[in-house]
C-alpha cells in the first residue's frame, strides 16, 4: 500500500512568469521553462532528501544524463505557474520522472520535461549505487506515483508524425 503522505504528484505553485524571462515574442522563453522545471526540482529533492545535508554527508548527488521537452501553450508575464513532478521509474542509479507545467489559474497544461536522472558519486564524477534509505524512499514514492496514470508525453520523440489532435 502506497504511502499517504507522499504527495501524488509533488507539486510546486510558489511562483509566476517574471518579467526576465519574457522574450522578443512577448512570451516566456524557451530557456526559462527548463529553469521553472529545475526550480521545481529543488523543491522536490528537499521533499525526497536529496539536499545539500544528503549530499554533504554521502558525497552524492545526481546529474541530468538527458531531457525532453515539449511546448504546448504560451505563457506570458505575470502568468502563475503550477509544476507536478511525478517519479516514472527507478532503479539503484537512475531516477526517470515527468513534470508538467500548468497555468496556475486556468489550468492548461503549457510545458512538459521528461528526464533520466542519474545518481552520481561527486569524488570521482561516476555513476554510483544510491544509499539504501534513498533507494527506499524512492521505491516508495514509484509505488504511490504508480497509482497515477501514465501522461501521454513520456517517452515520446522528436517526429515529424507527432502532431497535436488538432493537426
Amino acid at each position: 500500500m502506497p504511502d499517504s503522505t507522499i504527495p501524488t504528484p509533488y507539486v510546486s505553485e510558489d511562483r509566476s512568469v517574471p518579467p526576465e524571462w519574457i522574450d522578443g515574442n512577448s512570451h516566456m522563453n524557451v530557456a526559462f521553462y527548463l529553469r521553472a522545471f529545475d526550480l521545481a526540482f529543488d523543491e522536490c529533492y528537499d521533499r525526497i532528501g536529496l539536499t545539500a545535508d544528503h549530499r554533504d554527508q554521502t558525497g552524492g548527488s545526481t546529474f541530468a544524463a538527458e531531457m525532453h521537452l515539449t511546448y504546448q501553450r504560451e505563457l506570458m508575464q505575470g502568468d502563475p505557474l503550477r509544476i507536478t513532478s511525478q517519479l516514472i521509474a527507478c532503479d539503484a542509479k537512475r531516477m526517470h520522472w515527468l513534470q508538467c507545467m500548468y497555468h496556475g489559474a486556468t489550468g492548461y497544461l503549457a510545458a512538459t520535461a521528461e528526464w533520466l536522472l542519474l545518481y552520481v558519486d561527486l569524488r570521482t564524477h561516476k555513476v554510483a549505487t544510491m544509499p539504501n534509505p534513498l533507494r527506499r524512499r524512492l521505491a516508495a514514492i514509484q509505488s504511490a506515483h504508480g497509482q497515477l496514470p501514465a501522461p501521454p508525453e513520456v517517452g515520446r520523440r522528436i517526429d515529424l508524425a507527432n502532431r497535436s489532435p488538432s493537426g
